[in-house]
């Protein structure tokens, strides 16, 4: 089988290199001919030389250098473009995900799947940041109508000619794992051993960003979320008006001042609520409008 790996690099000026050697002592055994892709997102720290130097180290990796910082996803978006192997592998920088495990995924790719994640048999975070990534997996997994596979990762073998499926995308908001749901519904996952990172570029705000990327980027649920919240207030506010007006002709007029304010500011919070996720949309509408790409090559190195 020959295999394309693609590793996005950010701040990995001391991880790429124990992470290549690994690749290096693994890959042949299960793999006829290979190459690792490392794409540089736009690090600030020494990555660029790190891998200038592994390229003349190994003629079987290249290097992509980003012009700025795009996100891990756009990175891995662009090394996929380039992978010229029939099966890509794409992995963490800091050797959370072992080398030594890809036959596993491999083995599962044979029986027919298209798309393979290697899932954590022990999840290696605290308990609030696996419960925010766990919620996460869930909404991914709706929004790409594979609800069964809820063990997403960045640790994936794939079949690259997925890629065909999404050749013209361009938006700067990339979710490589909903792009393949456009080529294929044939996911699963299987568990393996993933080590403690040693850094997480991903912090509490980033996550919440990129749950919010995912529902409102790649689906329509939150606006029938809003519909179905104005059909419900609806409902509520013909109950008040009939609950005022039975009042009124059996027992008299109503104290208002309390109850108006109260139900104004039901309706206002839901206005409000409604009014924020049309906006949401706006702004990625907007931002498709503007064509920006998804990442600009500044240099590639490696055998061509």
């Amino acid at each position: 089988m020959n295999l394309s790996v693609v590793v996005p690099v950010y701040r990995g000026e001391g991880l790429i290199e124990p992470l290549v050697e690994r690749l290096n002592k693994s890959l042949p055994v299960f793999a006829d001919n290979f190459e690792i892709i490392l794409v540089n997102d736009g690090s600030p720290d020494g990555s660029r030389e790190a891998i200038e130097r592994l390229i003349k180290r190994y003629e079987w990796v290249r290097g992509i250098h980003l012009l700025r910082n795009y996100g891990q996803h756009n990175a891995t978006l662009c090394g996929l473009r380039l992978a010229r192997h029939e099966v890509t592998i794409t992995m963490d920088q800091d050797l959370q995900h072992p080398p030594e495990t890809i036959p596993v995924l491999l083995a599962e790719l044979g029986r027919g799947y298209d798309v393979v994640y290697g899932a954590p048999k022990k999840l290696p975070q605290g308990f609030l940041r696996n419960l925010l990534t766990a919620s996460i997996k869930r909404i991914l997994a709706s929004v790409m109508g594979v609800p069964s596979v809820k063990n997403i990762s960045a640790f994936r073998a794939f079949r690259t000619h997925l890629r065909s499926a999404f050749e013209n995308f361009q938006s700067p908001n990339v979710i490589i794992d909903v792009l393949f749901s456009w080529g294929t519904s044939r996911f699963t996952s299987v568990q393996v051993d993933i080590e403690e990172a040693h850094t997480s570029n991903y912090d509490f705000t980033a996550l919440v960003e990129m749950s919010l990327l995912i529902l409102v980027g790649y689906s329509t649920k939150p606006l029938r979320l809003a519909s179905w919240i104005g059909f419900v207030m609806t409902l509520f506010g013909i109950g008040v008006f009939a609950y005022v007006v039975v009042i009124y002709f059996t027992v008299g007029s109503l104290p208002g001042f309390p109850f108006l304010a109260s139900i104004i500011a039901l309706f206002s919070g839901a206005q409000l609520f409604a009014l924020g996720i049309f906006g949401e949309y706006l702004a990625r509408i907007y931002d498709r409008s503007m064509e920006r790409p998804a990442y600009i090559v500044d240099q590639q190195a490696g055998k061509e």
